[in-house]
């Protein structure tokens, strides 16, 4: 059959608790399927865990990916699709030797080690690298540095003598994936690179001032291409490993921040993406870069741009109440783990009253990405609403406010109000409370959109643009469907 007969575009989200794969028929904007499988190469320690740290095999990882693909692909139809886009967790970083083999395990995002104190000093890696870089030195990357980024990560193996001698490359986790099925050196893109700390977003170039007054060395940093450009296929072994065909074209990965809201966003300048997974974040389109203050200023996956709010008091926050109740049930009365409490939580909740009789939570257990110190309260506690609802209802309550107060520093800073909120991630998905809370939140309709995997289908929709399928993004963007 010829190959027009088969428009059909492979999208791969390697997440931090899945790896999703879906397969989109551009003809229609349907995903004719979708897998998924858990992300079980996380390889930290026991040590490691007590400190924070979030260390991951990328070979596992990469075989993991392989074979999830392959499920994808088994109809004789899915192999003959004409482009693979590749996206998942930003910020984090492995090391490569020139051969391209792992010198180091993968540092994901969650990684807490630049949080630590200094060996001898009052004072934490990341504030050291704010005090050199000087005033302003990180005002052109669009964030402050933060744990868990890949030039914070590269500050700290620098100052614990830890980067290789040899000659060596750092690239994001979906690059190595990138590299793994095309045979080529890492690349990243400026949606992935941006999100380094070490990145100018508004030349888009890595900004090499920086690096060098964090005694960085420029060697390690990825070559960066335009998101989305077609850069290499597939391998003959990566062929065999995915059941897809040599030579099927593969495409730069791009940031999953920016996949989702592709994958999520029909109209950009109409509507607000609230993400909630286990962290999560608010993010609005704008065709123009700005600067303020706590929010992130990320380059989009054309020559646009994204304002971030992240928060990490997503799903997180929530399964911390539940472990609690969970403590309790096993502590006093001999309960186990098997017991569906999330259920029964929101359940709870919604027969509390909104505002959760006075009621007030603010769920930043693990702080915040400007203020890691920050801790989580309740407030406003009576013999009336001290009980397990009120504080399910608060803890969701709270986790709204959250984004709403990031939306609100963004029209603070200029950015026009959106007439809607796009719902995306399991925690929005899967709590029908939470979505309502977020409606009543923000006063703006919601929705939720139909691919569940938005991640995934934001890369297969990048990859049908850099496959010449669609004009541009905001054509590609049509296909997103909702509920």
């Amino acid at each position: 059959m010829e190959e027009s007969a088969f428009p059909f575009y492979m999208g791969v989200d390697v997440g931090t608790t899945k790896i999703a794969i879906v397969l989109l028929d551009s003809s229609s904007g349907e995903i004719i399927r979708t897998h998924a499988v858990a992300n079980t190469s996380e390889i930290t320690d026991l040590q490691g865990r007590a400190r924070g740290w979030s260390e991951w095999d990328p070979k596992q990882a990469v075989d993991l990916t392989f074979s999830a693909m392959s499920e994808a692909s088994r109809a004789n139809e899915c192999k003959e699709i004409k482009g693979i886009g590749v996206t998942g967790q930003m910020h984090g970083m492995l090391l490569l030797s020139q051969d391209r083999h792992p010198l180091s395990p993968f540092v994901g995002w969650q990684d807490q080690r630049c949080n630590e104190k200094m060996p001898g000093e009052n004072i934490t890696y990341i504030e050291r690298m704010i005090k050199m870089a000087g005033k302003d030195g990180f005002l052109r990357e669009g964030c402050y540095p933060a744990t868990g980024y890949m030039g914070s990560t590269l500050f700290w193996l620098k100052e614990n003598h830890a980067l290789p001698p040899k000659p060596a490359k750092a690239c994001f986790l979906p690059d190595y994936l990138v590299m793994m099925m095309t045979g080529l050196g890492p690349v990243t893109d400026p949606s992935n690179a941006g999100g380094s700390g070490v990145y100018d977003i508004k030349s888009r170039k890595w900004d090499m001032a920086l690096i060098q007054k964090l005694g960085l060395r420029s060697e390690l940093l990825p070559e960066v291409k335009r998101s989305g450009e077609l850069i290499g296929s597939l391998t003959s072994e990566a062929a065999r490993k995915t059941g897809l065909k040599e030579q099927t074209p593969v495409c730069v990965a791009c940031g999953d921040n920016q996949a989702s809201f592709l994958g999520s966003v029909a109209d950009r300048g109409d509507a607000a993406l609230v993400n909630i997974g286990t962290g999560g974040q608010i993010s609005l389109w704008t065709p123009e870069y700005l600067v303020m203050e706590g929010v992130d200023t990320r380059c989009y996956l054309d020559e646009s741009y994204m304002l971030v709010g992240a928060s990490l008091c997503g799903g997180t926050s929530y399964a911390l109440l539940n472990r609690f109740f969970k403590e309790v049930g096993r502590a006093f009365f001999g309960a186990t783990d098997e017991a569906d409490l999330y259920t029964e939580m929101t359940r709870l909740a919604s027969e509390v009253p909104p505002g959760a009789d006075g009621l007030r939570c603010e769920p930043l257990f693990t702080g915040t990405r400007f203020n890691p110190k920050s801790r989580a309260t309740w407030r406003g506690m009576t013999e009336s609403n001290f009980t397990p609802g009120h504080m399910a209802r608060s803890l969701l309550e709270g986790v709204a406010e959250q984004f709403r107060m990031l939306y609100d520093g963004m029209l603070e800073g200029g950015v026009q109000p959106r007439e809607y909120l796009i719902g995306s991630g399991n925690a929005i998905r899967r709590n029908f409370l939470l979505t309502k809370i977020l409606f009543y939140t923000f006063s703006m309709p919601i929705r939720i959109p139909k691919n569940v995997e938005e991640a995934a289908f934001g890369a297969a929709l990048l990859t049908a643009v850099g496959c010449g399928e669609f004009r541009d993004l905001e054509v590609a963007a049509h296909l997103v469907a909702y509920q």
